[in-house]
Protein backbone atom coordinates (compact mmCIF):
# COMPACT_ATOMS: atom_id res chain seq x y z
CA UNK A 1 0.00 0.00 0.00
CA UNK A 2 1.39 3.38 -0.91
CA UNK A 3 0.63 6.26 1.67
CA UNK A 4 0.43 9.72 0.54
CA UNK A 5 -0.29 12.59 2.70
CA UNK A 6 -2.02 15.88 1.52
CA UNK A 7 -0.49 18.61 3.68
CA UNK A 8 -0.43 21.91 4.19
CA UNK A 9 -0.20 23.99 7.84
CA UNK A 10 -2.32 26.71 6.40
CA UNK A 11 -6.05 26.11 6.11
CA UNK A 12 -8.06 26.87 2.81
CA UNK A 13 -5.61 25.20 0.29
CA UNK A 14 -7.95 22.63 -1.21
CA UNK A 15 -6.22 19.23 0.93
CA UNK A 16 -10.02 17.64 1.14
CA UNK A 17 -11.02 18.25 -2.28
CA UNK A 18 -7.53 17.29 -3.46
CA UNK A 19 -7.63 13.84 -0.91
CA UNK A 20 -11.34 13.34 -2.23
CA UNK A 21 -11.01 13.83 -5.68
CA UNK A 22 -8.19 12.34 -6.66
CA UNK A 23 -8.99 8.77 -4.36
CA UNK A 24 -11.95 9.10 -6.39
CA UNK A 25 -10.21 8.90 -9.82
CA UNK A 26 -8.19 6.79 -8.08
CA UNK A 27 -10.79 4.26 -7.32
CA UNK A 28 -12.70 4.57 -10.62
CA UNK A 29 -10.36 5.21 -13.72
CA UNK A 30 -7.14 3.54 -12.45
CA UNK A 31 -8.88 0.38 -10.32
CA UNK A 32 -7.04 1.17 -7.28
CA UNK A 33 -7.96 0.03 -4.00
CA UNK A 34 -8.08 3.50 -2.28
CA UNK A 35 -8.52 4.07 1.56
CA UNK A 36 -9.02 7.62 2.51
CA UNK A 37 -8.22 8.36 6.23
CA UNK A 38 -9.34 11.76 8.02
CA UNK A 39 -6.94 12.79 10.04
CA UNK A 40 -8.38 16.59 10.01
CA UNK A 41 -10.51 17.09 13.70
CA UNK A 42 -12.52 19.73 11.21
CA UNK A 43 -13.93 16.30 9.68
CA UNK A 44 -14.17 18.15 5.86
CA UNK A 45 -13.45 15.20 4.16
CA UNK A 46 -16.06 12.72 6.15
CA UNK A 47 -18.79 14.96 5.32
CA UNK A 48 -17.36 15.46 1.76
CA UNK A 49 -18.08 11.49 1.79
CA UNK A 50 -21.44 11.83 3.01
CA UNK A 51 -20.56 9.95 5.54
CA UNK A 52 -21.59 11.74 9.65
CA UNK A 53 -22.09 10.40 12.88
CA UNK A 54 -25.91 11.31 14.00
CA UNK A 55 -28.46 13.20 11.43
CA UNK A 56 -31.70 13.06 11.49
CA UNK A 57 -33.24 11.48 7.72
CA UNK A 58 -34.50 14.92 7.34
CA UNK A 59 -30.89 16.69 7.68
CA UNK A 60 -29.20 13.81 5.62
CA UNK A 61 -31.71 14.69 2.55
CA UNK A 62 -30.80 10.89 1.73
CA UNK A 63 -27.23 11.47 0.65
CA UNK A 64 -25.61 10.42 4.10
CA UNK A 65 -24.39 7.13 4.86
CA UNK A 66 -25.36 6.49 8.66
CA UNK A 67 -22.63 4.72 10.53
CA UNK A 68 -23.60 2.15 13.44
CA UNK A 69 -21.09 3.49 15.75
CA UNK A 70 -19.78 6.96 16.62
CA UNK A 71 -16.01 5.48 16.42
CA UNK A 72 -14.06 7.27 13.88
CA UNK A 73 -10.03 7.83 13.60
CA UNK A 74 -9.50 9.19 17.63
CA UNK A 75 -10.80 5.96 18.88
CA UNK A 76 -8.25 3.98 16.76
CA UNK A 77 -5.54 6.29 17.70
CA UNK A 78 -6.14 6.27 21.41
CA UNK A 79 -4.68 9.56 23.45
CA UNK A 80 -2.38 8.81 26.23
CA UNK A 81 -2.90 5.21 25.67
CA UNK A 82 -3.08 3.18 22.23
CA UNK A 83 -6.69 3.16 21.28
CA UNK A 84 -9.55 0.60 22.10
CA UNK A 85 -11.00 -0.10 18.57
CA UNK A 86 -8.90 -1.71 15.25
CA UNK A 87 -8.89 -0.02 12.27
CA UNK A 88 -10.70 -2.16 10.40
CA UNK A 89 -13.91 -1.83 12.24
CA UNK A 90 -14.09 1.94 11.65
CA UNK A 91 -14.03 2.02 7.97
CA UNK A 92 -16.85 2.86 6.01
CA UNK A 93 -17.34 1.18 2.06
CA UNK A 94 -18.55 4.03 -0.46
CA UNK A 95 -18.96 1.70 -3.25
CA UNK A 96 -16.17 1.67 -6.28
CA UNK A 97 -13.39 0.33 -4.53
CA UNK A 98 -13.24 3.20 -1.96
CA UNK A 99 -13.41 3.47 1.73
CA UNK A 100 -12.93 6.02 4.34
CA UNK A 101 -11.67 6.18 8.09
CA UNK A 102 -13.85 8.80 9.30
CA UNK A 103 -12.55 11.69 12.11
CA UNK A 104 -14.46 13.94 13.84
CA UNK A 105 -13.36 16.65 16.79
CA UNK A 106 -12.75 13.53 19.02
CA UNK A 107 -9.44 13.77 17.48
CA UNK A 108 -8.57 17.27 19.12
CA UNK A 109 -8.24 15.04 22.13
CA UNK A 110 -6.67 12.03 20.09
CA UNK A 111 -3.47 14.03 19.93
CA UNK A 112 -3.39 15.82 23.37
CA UNK A 113 -3.16 12.29 24.42
CA UNK A 114 -0.46 11.25 21.89
CA UNK A 115 2.14 13.80 23.33
CA UNK A 116 2.51 11.28 26.63
CA UNK A 117 2.71 7.93 24.27
CA UNK A 118 6.32 7.03 23.19
CA UNK A 119 7.31 6.72 19.62
CA UNK A 120 4.01 8.87 19.20
CA UNK A 121 4.97 10.19 15.86
CA UNK A 122 4.78 6.28 14.68
CA UNK A 123 1.31 5.62 15.99
CA UNK A 124 -0.41 6.03 12.68
CA UNK A 125 1.92 4.20 10.58
CA UNK A 126 1.43 1.50 13.00
CA UNK A 127 -2.30 1.25 12.68
CA UNK A 128 -1.87 1.94 8.93
CA UNK A 129 0.46 -1.48 8.77
CA UNK A 130 -2.76 -3.42 10.02
CA UNK A 131 -4.79 -2.89 6.87
CA UNK A 132 -1.78 -2.73 4.32
CA UNK A 133 -2.65 -5.72 2.68
CA UNK A 134 -6.16 -4.66 1.85
CA UNK A 135 -5.54 -1.56 -0.03
CA UNK A 136 -3.54 -0.24 -2.73
CA UNK A 137 -3.56 3.42 -2.21
CA UNK A 138 -4.16 5.19 1.38
CA UNK A 139 -4.59 9.16 0.89
CA UNK A 140 -4.48 10.82 4.09
CA UNK A 141 -6.31 14.59 4.49
CA UNK A 142 -4.11 16.63 7.02
CA UNK A 143 -5.35 19.25 9.51
CA UNK A 144 -4.25 22.84 8.48
CA UNK A 145 -1.39 22.72 11.53
CA UNK A 146 2.36 21.39 12.25
CA UNK A 147 0.77 19.18 15.27
CA UNK A 148 1.13 15.76 16.14
CA UNK A 149 -1.61 14.36 13.58
CA UNK A 150 0.07 16.12 10.33
CA UNK A 151 3.54 14.20 11.60
CA UNK A 152 2.27 11.50 12.02
CA UNK A 153 0.60 11.51 8.66
CA UNK A 154 4.47 12.46 7.25
CA UNK A 155 5.94 9.56 9.31
CA UNK A 156 3.43 7.26 7.84
CA UNK A 157 3.68 8.74 3.90
CA UNK A 158 5.58 7.24 1.58
CA UNK A 159 5.01 10.56 -0.38
CA UNK A 160 3.70 14.50 0.25
CA UNK A 161 1.55 16.53 -1.97
CA UNK A 162 1.39 19.60 -1.18
CA UNK A 163 -1.98 22.20 -2.08
CA UNK A 164 -1.14 25.59 -2.16
CA UNK A 165 -2.59 28.59 -2.96
CA UNK A 166 -0.67 30.64 -5.36
CA UNK A 167 -0.33 33.94 -3.21
CA UNK A 168 2.12 35.93 -1.66
CA UNK A 169 0.17 35.43 1.30
CA UNK A 170 0.32 31.53 0.97
CA UNK A 171 4.02 31.47 -0.17
CA UNK A 172 5.94 32.44 3.53
CA UNK A 173 4.04 30.07 5.32
CA UNK A 174 4.50 27.26 1.86
CA UNK A 175 8.15 27.17 2.36
CA UNK A 176 7.73 27.26 6.22
CA UNK A 177 6.11 24.05 5.84
CA UNK A 178 8.73 22.69 3.37
CA UNK A 179 11.13 22.72 6.17
CA UNK A 180 8.96 20.93 8.66
CA UNK A 181 8.89 18.12 5.30
CA UNK A 182 12.78 18.26 4.83
CA UNK A 183 12.94 17.80 9.08
CA UNK A 184 10.83 14.47 8.89
CA UNK A 185 12.81 13.23 5.91
CA UNK A 186 16.06 14.04 7.95
CA UNK A 187 15.45 12.67 11.49
CA UNK A 188 11.83 10.56 11.14
CA UNK A 189 10.91 9.13 7.53
CA UNK A 190 14.22 9.19 5.53
CA UNK A 191 11.72 7.10 2.80
CA UNK A 192 9.17 9.82 2.23
CA UNK A 193 9.18 11.54 -1.24
CA UNK A 194 8.06 15.14 -1.87
CA UNK A 195 6.23 14.89 -4.75
CA UNK A 196 5.70 18.41 -5.40
CA UNK A 197 3.33 21.50 -4.67
CA UNK A 198 -0.33 21.64 -6.56
CA UNK A 199 -1.28 24.89 -7.33
CA UNK A 200 -4.98 25.47 -6.18
CA UNK A 201 -7.45 28.03 -7.02
CA UNK A 202 -5.32 28.87 -9.65
CA UNK A 203 -6.10 31.14 -12.19
CA UNK A 204 -3.90 31.90 -15.84
CA UNK A 205 -5.50 34.93 -16.23
CA UNK A 206 -4.12 36.66 -13.07
CA UNK A 207 -0.43 38.37 -13.45
CA UNK A 208 0.09 37.50 -9.37
CA UNK A 209 -0.42 34.46 -9.79
CA UNK A 210 2.19 34.18 -12.36
CA UNK A 211 4.65 35.70 -10.55
CA UNK A 212 4.28 34.13 -7.26
CA UNK A 213 4.71 30.68 -9.27
CA UNK A 214 7.75 32.48 -10.07
CA UNK A 215 8.72 32.67 -6.73
CA UNK A 216 7.73 28.95 -5.90
CA UNK A 217 10.13 27.66 -9.09
CA UNK A 218 13.14 30.17 -7.79
CA UNK A 219 12.99 29.07 -4.82
CA UNK A 220 13.83 25.37 -6.21
CA UNK A 221 10.40 24.11 -5.19
CA UNK A 222 8.94 21.19 -7.45
CA UNK A 223 5.68 22.44 -8.95
CA UNK A 224 3.15 19.50 -9.88
CA UNK A 225 2.63 19.39 -13.42
CA UNK A 226 -1.04 20.07 -12.66
CA UNK A 227 -2.72 23.02 -11.61
CA UNK A 228 -6.86 22.70 -10.41
CA UNK A 229 -8.41 26.20 -10.82
CA UNK A 230 -11.02 27.98 -8.94
CA UNK A 231 -14.20 26.58 -9.75
CA UNK A 232 -17.84 26.67 -8.47
CA UNK A 233 -18.81 22.95 -9.64
CA UNK A 234 -16.20 21.33 -7.55
CA UNK A 235 -17.90 23.21 -4.40
CA UNK A 236 -21.03 22.15 -5.77
CA UNK A 237 -20.10 18.48 -6.33
CA UNK A 238 -18.51 18.60 -2.20
CA UNK A 239 -22.12 20.26 -1.15
CA UNK A 240 -23.48 17.00 -2.98
CA UNK A 241 -21.28 14.31 -0.95
CA UNK A 242 -19.68 13.82 -4.31
CA UNK A 243 -16.16 14.27 -6.57
CA UNK A 244 -16.42 16.50 -9.12
CA UNK A 245 -15.58 13.56 -11.01
CA UNK A 246 -18.80 12.11 -10.34
CA UNK A 247 -21.04 15.06 -10.71
CA UNK A 248 -19.68 16.90 -13.32
CA UNK A 249 -16.97 14.69 -15.52
CA UNK A 250 -16.33 16.58 -18.31
CA UNK A 251 -15.45 19.57 -16.32
CA UNK A 252 -11.89 20.86 -17.10
CA UNK A 253 -11.17 20.67 -13.28
CA UNK A 254 -12.17 17.57 -13.17
CA UNK A 255 -10.12 16.03 -15.77
CA UNK A 256 -7.42 17.94 -13.80
CA UNK A 257 -7.45 15.63 -11.18
CA UNK A 258 -7.60 12.82 -13.60
CA UNK A 259 -4.34 14.22 -14.78
CA UNK A 260 -3.05 14.06 -11.17
CA UNK A 261 -3.88 10.85 -10.84
CA UNK A 262 -1.98 9.61 -13.88
CA UNK A 263 0.93 11.53 -12.54
CA UNK A 264 0.50 9.95 -9.35
CA UNK A 265 0.20 6.38 -10.75
CA UNK A 266 3.29 6.79 -13.07
CA UNK A 267 5.49 8.49 -10.33
CA UNK A 268 4.56 6.22 -7.42
CA UNK A 269 4.84 2.95 -9.89
CA UNK A 270 1.24 2.10 -9.25
CA UNK A 271 -0.07 -0.89 -11.23
CA UNK A 272 -3.04 -1.20 -13.30
CA UNK A 273 -4.19 -4.68 -11.83
CA UNK A 274 -4.62 -6.91 -14.35
CA UNK A 275 -8.12 -7.95 -13.04
CA UNK A 276 -9.99 -4.50 -13.98
CA UNK A 277 -8.38 -4.98 -17.46
CA UNK A 278 -9.86 -8.40 -17.62
CA UNK A 279 -13.09 -7.10 -16.73
CA UNK A 280 -13.04 -3.93 -19.01
CA UNK A 281 -11.58 -5.75 -22.06
CA UNK A 282 -12.59 -8.96 -21.81
CA UNK A 283 -9.35 -9.94 -23.51
CA UNK A 284 -7.46 -11.86 -21.48
CA UNK A 285 -8.32 -16.05 -20.31
CA UNK A 286 -9.04 -16.99 -17.49
CA UNK A 287 -6.21 -19.22 -17.62
CA UNK A 288 -3.95 -16.73 -18.73
CA UNK A 289 -3.90 -15.08 -15.53
CA UNK A 290 -2.44 -18.16 -13.81
CA UNK A 291 0.81 -18.03 -12.54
Amino acid sequence: MQTIAIANHKGGTGKTATTHNLGVVLAREYAQRVLLVNADPQASLTGTCGVQDEMSPNEAAGRTRFLKQIFSLAEVLGGAKPGHVPLRDVLVDLGANLWICPGDTALVAAAQGLSARLQRETVLKKILATVEQNFDVCLIDCPPDQGLLTINALCAAHAVIVPAQPTAQDLRGLLLFIETVKSIQTEINPSLLFLGILLTFYDARLRHHHDQVQCIAEAGLTILPVAIGRSVRVAEAAGACQSVFTYARHHPEAQHYVALAQFVCERLNLAYPIQARVEENQTIAPEEMRP
